[in-house]
């Protein structure tokens, strides 16, 4: 809430979309030459190339160079939680893998699911676990890992099964009490946090039933690749694992910490801890091949554990199936996604610096002389903020603080602000490839932003709906005038 908005007097429209428009133009090229090995680094340094030709549209603006240092430092200092977070969930993954809880969670996964149930079930899942603790990214780190493993295993495409995660993630993320875009974005428009959420579930109900029966009717015809052997795979799991529901204990305490509104990096830290703890007495085999040992003895179960945090551990098995899931790049493989973050946050805080961002807002602003077009215009200043400043809360707040006055001014309640922040700012940002959320998703469900964008139904559908809404006139909320007696 605190976020300052520059502005440049200096900078036209023009100017402003110039490095929008050789960021998207770099980006098109680089993911056509490298296709999915662009963002292994080649995206990153392009990133960086916008932020160099933002830099140049700033110097002809007026703006100094020690200007745009200080907002990228500020932007990068705002993502150092989201970045030890990021570090936290490889960690986590790590020891969930070699302690059986993944593998146990894909075992009994694989009993009660059916394919033909699988992503509406998948969607339901994610979205309680989302409501329950608040955290899109608490729910992709925990459930949607061990749900992508069930979605492999039984033949899925991964791009359907991440995109039913995020779908149901997202969901949570909107509507809970509990999350942080949840309250930040009445605290912006200036109506409060439950009539924000009555509110905001007017569109985000029909929404998200929609995107429910598009999932059913994917599970009921999309063809999964061959034929899965479940027995088989069952089989194999328990010969590679011991298999328990005791190790449910883990995952249920993190959530349980997450619900009664522990710190995200502590929960996931106390995860990683207790998953440790439990590897040593349920999978000491496991821990003894990554250590390279016959016999346990501290300093093995140390190096095995340390191993699987930090870095990439397999756990052999000769199903082919298995493989991929049975594989953990620990906080190492999280190293790919901090950097794209990073040189994001660079092309961000120069665009702000610079006073682009603003100049975009102000400008769509400008073309609102209906009703719809104020939604409209919010809509598309939250996309823009998004594609350019890499950071939903951004996308949230500079559009909040420009079009507050707009609204009020049309007479209308400021829970339609709100509600379309939310809308728009929040869901979107997950289908952003560099955005921190699309890039943190990417890198903990392992499943790139371009394969699952297609399927997240309820991300792409919120901001259509919103505008649905205005455009008929349906639940738009008018200011009321106090009656003076």
């Amino acid at each position: 809430m605190d976020t300052k908005i520059n502005r440049n007097k200096e900078l036209s429209i023009g100017e402003a979309l110039i490095p929008v428009a050789a960021l998207i133009t770099m980006l098109g090229f680089n993911v056509y030459v490298f296709g999915d090995e662009a963002l292994s680094g080649s995206n990153q340094f392009v990133l960086l190339l916008g932020a160099a030709v933002a830099a140049i549209v700033g110097f002809f603006n007026k703006v100094t160079f020690i200007k745009m240092m200080e907002e990228v430092a500020e932007n990068i200092k705002a993502t150092v939680g989201a970045i030890l977070i990021l570090l936290m969930v490889g960690a986590l993954a790590g020891t969930w893998l070699i302690s059986g809880i993944i593998p146990s969670m894909i075992y009994y996964g694989l009993q009660i699911l059916s394919p033909a149930i699988f992503l509406p079930a998948t969607l339901i899942i994610c979205s309680i676990i989302s409501i329950a603790t608040g955290s899109s990214w608490t729910t992709s780190a925990t459930v949607g890992i061990a749900l992508i493993g069930v979605g492999g295993a039984l033949g899925f495409d991964l791009g359907m099964v991440a995109g039913a995660v995020i779908s149901g993630a997202y969901f949570g993320d909107k509507l809970s009490p509990m999350s942080d875009t949840t309250n930040l974005a009445p605290a912006m428009a200036g109506t409060d946090l439950f009539t924000h959420i009555r509110y905001m579930a007017l569109t985000t109900i029909p929404t998200y039933i929609l995107t429910l029966i598009l999932f059913i009717i994917l599970g009921l015809s999309v063809d999964i690749k061959g034929d899965v052997d479940i027995a088989k795979l069952l089989t194999d799991i328990q010969t590679s694992f011991t298999i328990s529901p005791w190790l449910f204990a883990v995952p249920v305490i993190v959530i349980g910490l997450i619900v009664r509104k522990t710190e995200p990096l502590i929960a996931l830290l106390i995860g990683t801890l207790l998953a440790g703890f439990f590897a040593l007495f349920f999978q000491p085999q496991i821990i003894n091949q990554i250590a390279g040992v016959e016999q346990m003895t501290f300093q093995s179960a140390y190096k095995g554990i340390m191993n699987a945090i930090t870095a990439e551990v397999i756990v052999p098995t000769e199903n082919k199936t298995l493989e991929t899931l049975f594989t953990s790049g620990g906080m190492q493989k999280m190293l790919g996604t901090i950097w794209l973050i990073l040189c994001a946050m660079v092309f961000g805080g120069v665009m702000d610096a610079i006073g682009a961002l603003s100049r975009i807002s102000q400008s769509l602003l400008k073309l609102a002389h209906t009703t719809f077009g104020l939604f409209a215009a919010t809509v598309g200043s939250c996309l823009a903020l998004n594609i350019t400043a890499s950071d939903q809360y951004l996308a949230i707040v500079v559009p909040g603080k420009m079009f507050a006055k707009a609204y009020k001014n049309k007479g209308l309640a400021p829970e339609n602000l709100s509600r379309t922040l939310e809308d728009a700012g929040t869901v979107s940002s997950v289908l952003i490839p560099w955005n921190t959320c699309g890039a943190y998703h990417a890198g903990t469900l392992g499943v790139s932003t371009i394969d699952y964008l297609p399927y997240a139904f309820f991300n792409i559908i919120s901001p259509f709906m919103t505008l649905i809404f205005a455009a008929f006139n349906i639940k738009i909320r008018q200011l009321v005038s106090e009656v003076k007696i």
